[in-house]
């Protein structure tokens, strides 16, 4: 019975850490959408904002509800309040510093970096 309870009380710690955003991706982001349009991404544990280039602010309140990693690659599924999903993908395997968000039917709608604003083809440029 014992192990019964502490393999319960893991699942539910699990559970509820797994609610809230990983900390790969909280903290500040330069994002540059497809258009070329520079904006600043804020993503706290349950909320990001995006502040566009006129410093206009927009608050969304989100769950994280999927981790992936196939390849090398991390993938985080979010979930907005209304219903709307999205996947904040980092390609590089040694570089989380950089990285994609992407709708729910996988379209490109920002590459992030923490350092400095990117295009999407930055990421995914030969060497």
């Amino acid at each position: 019975m014992k192990k019964i309870s502490i393999a319960l009380l893991a699942i539910l710690a699990v559970i509820l850490v797994g609610c809230s955003g990983s900390d790969t991706y909280r903290g500040s982001w330069k994002a540059t959408d497809s258009k070329g349009v520079k904006s600043d991404l804020f993503f706290n544990a349950k909320d990001f904002t995006v502040t566009n280039s006129s410093g206009k602010k927009e608050k969304f309140e989100y769950t994280q509800n999927s981790v992936e990693v196939i390849n090398s690659v991390s993938t985080y599924g979010i979930q907005l309040e209304d219903g709307r999903g999205y996947k904040i993908s980092f390609p590089k395997s040694d570089d989380e510093s950089i990285g994609i968000i992407t709708d729910q039917n996988g379209n490109p709608l920002y590459a992030i970096s923490r350092k400095k604003y990117i295009k999407y083809e930055d990421i995914f440029k030969l060497y």
